[in-house]
């Protein structure tokens, strides 16, 4: 295999798995670029990227530039002939894509070309998908819309949390990265273009996504539920305060006895002793683990002895 000299793009928690497995791999690195300390958490204190700081346990230059015209700047002067970008947070301008000699690859954790964009995880979860996966392309100056290097398809678990699921695919997209920096230490790389015809989208979420609507379908919600967790959280609301559900079982059909009619939805239709099945639009929804405002996340069980719903209260 031959050498060349290699610059790293990331910063968010989902690169890190990349990063890690090139070093250990004993691919060569000139440098990491990430993007700069910004407050975060609830005390708003300074905190660095998750790549910088795997980046400085492994021994790595670290470079982090403020905007599209230094990131210029600092690739120009590093030279790199092969770019990885892996959630880097920002839109990459055509003239750092134009200087790599090798080109610039992009790990995305969908299967391209569906889901291009943002939230990629989230609404594949949302969409009730049966299966995502990652994908190598070489990146271009329209969002995703790249060619392809390699792919991989990943089952997703009809449980499956964005959490869960986010892990999953950072692993195995790094996985998938090291092998494409394989073929290009053989010189044996082939890419092919995508089908924009089957393109989907994925744009980033919004706050209004993150509200339940009990008139929607059991499944949609619960699909919103997973696709939600551990991050920012599906939320309803509980007499008067926010509460937000992390994680909901698997729709039941509602079976009524003849003559009666649905209950309206947000209704609880059956609680304490068998915890708290939500009547939806379609369905019914048992809820497993919840977070009232200004308390801590609980199961069921912990909530029903605490505030004591009721059947037949509304909550939403």
């Amino acid at each position: 295999m031959r050498d060349f000299a290699l610059v790293f793009l990331g910063s968010a928690p989902f690169a890190v798995p990349s990063l890690r497995r090139l070093v250990t791999g004993g691919c060569p690195i000139s440098a990491v670029i990430t993007r700069p300390d910004r407050p975060a958490g609830r005390g708003r204190k300074i905190a660095a990227t998750a790549v910088k700081r795997e980046a400085q346990e492994c021994g790595l230059t670290v470079c982090q530039p403020e905007n599209k015209g230094q990131l210029l700047e600092v690739l120009q002067k590093l030279q790199p002939q092969l770019l990885l970008n892996v959630a880097y947070g920002m839109i990459l301008p055509e003239a750092v894509l134009l200087l790599p000699s090798l080109g610039c690859l992009n790990l995305h954790p969908s299967l391209l070309p569906r889901y291009r964009g943002a939230a990629p995880i989230q609404r594949a979860i949302m969409a009730g998908e049966s299966k995502t996966g990652v994908t190598i392309l070489f990146m271009s100056t329209r969002l995703d819309a790249g060619d392809i290097i390699l792919q991989e398809s990943v089952p997703l678990g009809q449980e499956d949390s964005f959490g869960v699921l986010h892990d999953c695919l950072a692993d195995r997209g790094a996985i998938l990265l090291c092998k494409a920096i394989d073929r290009f230490g053989r010189g044996q790389v082939s890419a092919i273009p995508q089908d924009d015809g089957m393109a989907t989208f994925a744009p980033p979420l919004t706050r209004e996504e993150e509200k339940i609507k009990w008139s929607d379908r059991a499944l949609k919600i619960f699909n919103q539920i997973r696709a939600l967790a551990p991050y920012p959280g599906a939320y309803t609301s509980f007499r008067g305060l926010r509460l937000k559900i992390w994680k909901a079982a698997l729709p039941q059909p509602r079976q009524e006895a003849a003559g009666r009619s649905q209950p309206p939805a947000g209704t609880v239709c059956r609680g304490i002793s068998e915890g708290i099945i939500v009547q939806c639009g379609e369905g019914l929804l048992p809820l497993l683990e919840v977070q009232p405002e200004g308390n801590r996340r609980m199961d069921l069980h912990s909530f029903i002895l605490g505030y004591r719903p009721q059947v037949g209260e509304i909550i939403g």
